[in-house]
């Protein structure tokens, strides 16, 4: 069967930035009087981020105008910060807005009705019969679910391009009144960000999908959640959220071993990075070095978790470190609500030609069952050628399936 092949993303970084020592303060000063702040000021420092990106200044972020208002906010900003994301991954992938023939949009931060994808193919330059996929109750486990299912697409309709776009303004969800530990660290872990990436169903620089799939874990479906109330969505956040790697890591090994790979030894791991500590336990799980999630980590660490975005943002990062070696083998992993882990696996493709695309640059207390979740047991505290070749599509009816050479 012929292999659908993801192609370089392009993500974009809102200009507002908030530093860690900044979050800090903030925490300190609006929970003064929290019976439990040294824990969680312990959690935000151990988060490992650096700097968030915010699609609002901090004094607005604070202030909550109400749901409706919150709403609208990401509607306007996805508007204006979607389209140049998307163009740019086109132009990653050598094509143009009608060679799409499926739009997968992935936002758990904001609701449209019709999605985000209508207002594309309208404004973008889309065919009207483009397919669309809306995903918005993956949470951090979209990215991973969208590049599964644009796979899933390409494999039906061969030949096939389809568009992901990841949406996600974590800002928007700040809620005020929401004090408990878990409330007060995610406050200081999420950021914002908009990316996308094109999954050619023919020709195309980047990782060949494979194989791909689904695990939950049985009965955690309150580990990770929204409550939907007046004020907008309340995130909670379990603190037996730090056990779920143990239960994961052997899904992914599974589907690995099924096609004669082995989860430890392969070329290239992007994993989302809900926290430090979720790397270090699946570095552990599948012994592989803490090395191998290092685009993860560096995810985290200069944008936070950036919810369904964090695994293109991953991925971006080894397309400029140069890819990886051809044929090399490697594994896509996102963990979100349910708890669902989304996984793919697939090899490092250079194209038909061998070309590379130019790259664009752009003495402690016992840990509680909380800090647990983001420190680890044993922690403290290429070359770049011409633009890929165009390979225009088949036209081809999509409701007529046929198999893959």
């Amino acid at each position: 069967m012929r292999r659908a092949t993801l192609c370089r993303p392009a993500v974009a970084v809102p200009e507002h930035i908030i530093t860690a020592e900044e979050t800090l303060q903030l925490a300190r000063t609006l929970h003064a009087g929290h019976p439990r702040l040294d824990l969680a000021l312990r959690l935000i420092a151990n988060t490992g981020v650096k700097t968030r990106h915010l699609i609002q200044p901090i004094e607005q972020v604070l202030r909550h105008p109400g749901f409706e208002a919150r709403n609208e906010c990401y509607e306007r900003q996805a508007k204006a910060r979607v389209p140049d994301v998307v163009h740019q991954a086109l132009a990653n992938a050598g094509l143009s807005s009608p060679d799409i023939d499926l739009i997968v949009y992935v936002s758990c931060t904001g609701f449209t009705m019709p999605s985000m994808t209508a207002w594309m193919i309208n404004n973008l330059g889309f065919r009207h019969d483009t397919r669309q996929l809306p995903i918005a109750q993956l949470g951090c486990a979209g990215g991973g679910a969208a590049i599964n299912r644009a796979r899933d697409f390409c494999a039906a309709y061969p030949g096939s391009n389809v568009l992901i776009v990841a949406c996600e303004f974590c800002s928007l969800c700040y809620q005020p009144n929401d004090l408990e530990v878990g409330s007060l660290l995610s406050n200081g872990l999420f950021g914002d960000a908009v990316a996308a990436a094109v999954v050619r169903g023919r020709g195309g620089v980047g990782i060949r999908l494979a194989d791909n799939g689904s695990y939950l874990i049985p009965h955690t479906e309150d580990w990770i959640a929204y409550q939907v109330r007046a004020s907008g969505f309340h995130f909670l956040l379990d603190k037996r959220v730090p056990t779920t790697m143990g239960p994961l890591a052997p899904a992914l090994r599974s589907l690995a071993e099924a096609r004669g790979w082995d989860a430890g030894r392969l070329d290239f791991y992007i994993v989302h990075a809900g926290g430090p500590r979720i790397l270090d336990d699946l570095s552990r799980f599948l012994r592989v070095e803490p090395e191998a999630f290092r685009f993860s980590r560096a995810t985290l660490t200069e944008y936070g978790n950036i919810a369904s975005a964090v695994i293109l943002d991953a991925i971006r990062r080894l397309f400029e470190s140069g890819g990886a070696v051809e044929n090399g083998r490697g594994l896509i992993a996102g963990f979100g609500p349910g708890i669902t882990a989304e996984i793919a696996l697939g090899t490092w493709t250079s194209g038909a030609d061998g070309l590379f695309p130019a790259i664009v640059p752009t003495a402690r207390k016992p840990y509680s069952s909380w800090e647990r979740l983001f420190i680890s047991p044993a922690s403290d505290g290429g070359p770049s050628g011409p633009p890929e070749r165009r390979i225009a599509p088949d036209r081809h009816d999509l409701n007529d399936r046929r198999d893959g050479a």
